[in-house]
């Protein structure tokens, strides 16, 4: 097999995905979803582009919002994409049944990465939806669907929003619709020719907080009794699982750390850092058993909080507001430790969660009979730690 240098390191493709980057759900109740979004679980608007401009002519949106929001919760430009379905259908964009996701994203080491990473795609005649550079976030990128239809998404280069809140005003964004030639100058010069030209680059979007800052939380005034730490993992239901388990290990290189079966189902989780997953694949058949909704085959996408206490205040908070949250069993997320599914305004699931189980050089997850048991019925108020729980990627920067 046909070895790649990525780095200087020998790999199977010509890229690495270090991290799952960012996520997308489309909305059929927009008003509503992105209240529960940003309003309730803090995710904050860092742009929103006005797509009636990308429309073909002649296109009728009545009452839908064609607004695509990006959100973030620490210093990417963004983290969390919602847009209406009814939008991009306006557009002309189709999904397959089941896909109300819009990209699952994995962020790669370098631009070559991104490159190269297209150019493997087509060599080995695998679909590309698009390639280019993103506006704004200003992410190259290239995408390709999943067996099911959903997109994922290889990119570098991130936008990093700092501590005045501002992101790139829009005379700053040089974006691209096919892939880029290399070398691309750097973000440094990007500014410098900017500023040669006169523009305000103080001049972008800084979000607007709806809530007072009424919460103490651990000696920080905030909005609400909680913070958003982390993203992930993504949860897909699917219908052939060995094709999506080959597609997301031989083409985008997440590697499996376990698998279990759950009445009679196969479930397979899979990870590309050191958390014991970032990404779970489960059969199509087990959303009815679960009584999930058939609107999505996406189970859920996790939002991970500070620790053991916020989590248990963000289920307090948004019960309090009207969300139903419910408990799933827990045999169904190794690597897990207490969480709970918050339903948003379309029936999609979201995980909260405040600590995942890592994995040391060796790649073993921890013996299932070493694991912390788990009694939805009953959380206790205190926890003693686990040996990882301060482990992984901690959080950047000041909460607010």
């Amino acid at each position: 097999m046909e070895k790649f240098n990525v780095g200087g390191y020998r790999l199977d493709r010509p890229f690495q995905p270090r991290r799952l980057g960012h996520f997308h759900y489309f909305s059929d109740h927009m008003a509503e979803a992105l209240r529960f979004y940003t309003d309730l679980l803090g995710f904050q608007i860092s742009d929103s582009v006005d797509m009636r401009k990308r429309f073909p002519p002649g296109v009728e949106l009545g009452e839908l919002d064609a607004t695509l929001y990006f959100t973030r919760f620490h210093g990417d430009h963004h983290a969390f994409v919602l847009c209406s379905m009814g939008m991009m259908t306006a557009r002309g964009r189709s999904f397959a049944p089941g896909v109300t996701v819009g990209q699952i994203t994995w962020q790669v080491g370098s631009l070559l990465e991104v490159v190269r990473g297209e150019e493997w795609f087509q060599a080995e005649r695998m679909q590309i939806l698009k390639s280019g550079r993103d506006t704004p976030g200003s992410n190259w990128h290239t995408y390709t669907p999943d067996p099911d239809g959903h997109p994922n998404e290889l990119y570098y280069g991130m936008e990093q929003i700092g501590w005045d809140g501002l992101s790139k005003p829009y005379a700053l964004h040089r974006g691209f619709m096919v892939p880029p030639s290399l070398p691309q100058i750097a973000e440094y010069e990007e500014i410098e020719q900017a500023m040669a030209k006169g523009v305000d680059i103080a001049s972008g979007h800084r979000r607007h907080e709806p809530r007072a800052f009424n919460y103490d939380v651990d000696g920080v005034r905030m909005p609400r009794p909680f913070r958003i730490t982390g993203i992930g993992p993504v949860r897909l239901f699917v219908d052939d699982l060995e094709a999506s388990l080959a597609f997301y290990t031989q083409r985008i290189g997440l590697r499996v750390t376990e698998e279990i079966v759950w009445n009679g189902h196969r479930c397979v989780f899979l990870r590309c850092g050191s958390e014991h997953h970032s990404m779970a694949l489960y059969p199509i058949a087990l959303r009815a058993e679960l009584g999930l909704s058939p609107r999505s085959k996406c189970f859920s996408f996790g939002v991970k909080l500070n620790d053991y206490q916020q989590l248990k205040n963000a289920i307090s908070f948004l019960r309090q507001q009207g969300v139903s949250v419910k408990h799933l069993p827990q045999e169904l997320f190794p690597g897990m430790e207490h969480n709970a599914f918050a339903v948003d305004p379309d029936g999609h699931l979201v995980q909260l969660h405040a600590c995942m189980e890592q994995l040391g050089w060796d790649g073993r997850p921890r013996p299932a009979d070493q694991r912390r048991p788990i009694d939805n019925q009953n959380w206790p108020e205190t926890l003693d730690p686990s040996s990882d729980t301060w482990s992984g990627e901690p959080f950047l920067g000041p909460w607010a």
